[in-house]
């Protein structure tokens, strides 16, 4: 397997605990962490070069999550399938949460689906890992104030095999800027072409932080790294340093400077 795979326990299960011991009120999420398909679900007949594209998962993402958690001691969550399965940055019946085609490659398993076996992919893969996610917050919460919110995703170098996209990092935000306002600066003076809202817009798909912080005034942001710098774990190491960096800085920013482990 490559450096960006993160190598999940087996079974399959819906999410995945890192550093679950931590009390820092910060947590690290990792939506698009796994390319792993149940096993009665046969592969959604498709081979594993396929589930293996971006349109499976975010190659990188969850090795960098992993990394992140250490340096920055923090508990983290993965979900543990495939978006293919269903996309957990997505709300249950959205067009997108179950794709019957994406990027030009048909999901045969994901063809002619019915509302029930909707509802059946949900509970058994989306409702675990936002409950995880809810849960997880509440502990941080327990003793007083409030956690933090950090999802991390990769994107491809091209949208859809055409534009080439620039950024090697983007920061996603919607309404909420304490944490990517000063992130983008700080990225910026590195000396990195820094995407604002780019590739995509925390703006338009941002589910996990609209419904776990947004809503709850939590401070979050969105991450995204383009895959091909995180193909080789000294890629992987040196985005997770850069970035807990960062985000330590821009924690202290929003008054965050004493959240220690």
């Amino acid at each position: 397997m490559p450096a960006s795979f993160f190598s999940f326990p087996s079974p399959i299960r819906p999410v995945h605990c890192l550093n679950g011991a931590s009390r820092r009120p910060l947590l690290l999420v990792c939506d698009h962490a796994s390319p792993l398909v149940p096993p009665d679900l046969d592969g959604l007949g498709l081979p594993e070069a396929e589930r293996l594209r971006h349109i499976g998962w975010d190659p990188g993402a969850a090795a960098l999550t992993a990394a992140l958690a250490r340096r920055l001691r923090a508990p983290a969550l993965l979900a543990g399938v495939s978006r293919l399965v269903i996309d957990c940055n997505r709300p249950p019946g959205h067009p997108t949460s179950i794709c019957a085609e994406s990027d030009g490659t048909a999901i045969p398993g994901n063809q002619g689906l019915d509302a029930a076996a909707r509802r059946r992919r949900a509970a058994a893969w989306y409702e675990p890992y936002h409950q995880a996610i809810a849960a997880e917050l509440a502990r941080l919460e327990s003793e007083g104030g409030s956690a933090a919110l950090v999802a991390v995703h990769s994107f491809t170098p091209c949208l859809n095999g055409g534009a080439p996209r620039p950024w090697p990092v983007g920061v996603l935000w919607n309404r909420d800027g304490r944490l990517a306002l000063p992130l983008i600066r700080a990225l910026r003076g590195q000396g990195l072409h820094c995407g604002d809202n780019e590739p995509y817009s925390g703006r338009v798909a941002n589910h996990t932080l609209d419904r776990h912080a947004q809503a709850a005034g939590r401070l979050h942001v969105s991450l995204e790294i383009r895959q091909s710098d995180l193909a080789e774990q000294a890629q992987i190491a040196a985005w997770a340093d850069c970035l807990a960096a960062l985000l330590e800085h821009a924690l202290a920013e929003a008054g965050l400077a004493d959240c220690a482990e």
